[in-house]
């Protein structure tokens, strides 16, 4: 990306986002209680029982205050039940006088309110996946990697990469399935056939759609799978860092599948914030409102450039559709149209460009930490 302009951005993030646990939540429970054990999962992205690891201060026994954090991944029940099961294990031996909380990294959730009912104790939110972006993504503002957006040629109209699809990611196959339909697969698009991390068969999952979608198997069977982008096939795992430079700079639109996009949730992970990073316009296949969620941190959207309401659909499947269909719409302009259309956004691609590296996205993460933190100690020493 280049580092034209962008003398000026020296700020970097506070918080080294692998060991925020150590640094920041063990110490600061302690500063307020010596007796409480405070549980997280490592190493990153692990939700299961071997991977809770568990800060006791050479505390004894297990009848302390107890906060427990899974901030990393959206809550699932269908997923996590087991680990879910083990920490109301542990929450019982917690003495009538003592206190459990519980943060996570997403709001409005169905699957929150429901793990508190079932757990008990106070539950806090603070944005998780902001921070990580911040640590993962610095330094991209200093490096030529990307081209400027001044002078990038558009020939394709949008980036779309759906390397995994298993887990609870039902969604890009969805997504892929309109893509057939609406014969857009000539853009940047990457696909397995058999997703790399579940190993489960991209028609095994397009079978539990066929209610809504009765001729997916069908249109997906005669797919030309799979679809890598250059050197995919080699990294293990991508979150960590930004890449298809070149795939990238000449799109107009990147299409951001995001990890959560069904249910009534609101979560966001470092996927939104690779095509800020790459100053790029983004079409965003999320939970409804999702778009909103993003704004409320100070970054703008396209609704001005193109139809946006697909953010306001709550029925997911008619989402996804709506969502298809504008980058259809898009992909039915003409070269020439595709290019001021991209000029267009350059303003937004900018302000967030600059809300991102300038440090003021992290100022307003760090008033809602401290927030969160504040709200945290005034639980436990009330």
């Amino acid at each position: 990306m280049t580092g034209h302009g962008c003398t000026n951005i020296m700020r970097t993030s506070m918080i080294k986002i692998d060991e925020i646990y150590q640094s920041l939540f063990v110490p600061y429970c302690r500063s307020f209680s010596k007796n409480i054990e405070v549980a997280y999962h490592y190493p990153f992205g692990r939700t299961d029982i071997d991977s809770i690891q568990v800060d006791r201060n050479g505390i004894e026994s297990k009848t302390g205050d107890y906060v427990y954090i899974q901030d990393q991944e959206p809550v699932n029940w269908n997923i996590h039940q087991t680990t879910i099961d083990e920490m109301k294990r542990r929450i019982a031996d917690i003495s009538i006088n003592k206190k459990f909380a519980m943060i996570t990294s997403e709001l409005n959730s169905i699957d929150v309110a429901r793990l508190k009912n079932y757990l008990g104790g106070q539950h806090f939110y603070y944005f998780f996946h902001g921070w990580a972006s911040l640590e993962w993504f610095r330094g991209y503002d200093k490096s030529w990697l990307m081209q400027d957006p001044y002078k990038r040629k558009i020939t394709k109209t949008f980036f779309s990469p759906n390397r995994i699809i298993g887990g609870q990611r039902d969604h890009r196959v969805a997504m892929l399935y309109w893509f057939e339909k609406l014969k857009l697969m000539h853009n940047h698009i990457s696909a397995p056939k058999v997703c790399p991390e579940e190993n489960v068969d991209i028609i095994d999952i397009a079978h539990r759609m066929s209610k809504p979608y009765p001729d997916i198997v069908h249109v997906l069977k005669d797919s030309d799978l799979p679809r890598t982008f250059k050197n995919e096939h080699t990294q293990l795992m991508t979150s960590f860092t930004l890449s298809n430079f070149d795939e990238c700079a000449e799109s107009m639109v990147y299409h951001v599948t995001e990890t959560v996009a069904s249910g009534y949730k609101q979560h966001l992970t470092e996927k939104i914030f690779k095509p800020i990073c790459l100053r790029m316009p983004f079409v965003l296949t999320g939970t409804a409102g999702a778009l909103k969620y993003l704004q409320d941190y100070g970054f703008q959207t396209f609704d001005s450039i193109w139809d946006e309401s697909y953010d306001l659909i709550e029925d997911d499947y008619e989402r996804y559709k709506k969502i298809a269909h504008l980058l259809f719409q898009l992909d039915s302009l003409n070269n020439k149209e595709k290019e001021d259309t991209f000029t267009r956004c350059l303003p937004i691609i900018q302000h967030n460009y600059q809300h991102f590296y300038g440090g003021t996205f992290e100022g307003i993460l760090w008033n809602e930490l401290k927030g969160m933190l504040k709200s945290l100690n005034d639980y436990f020493s009330n």
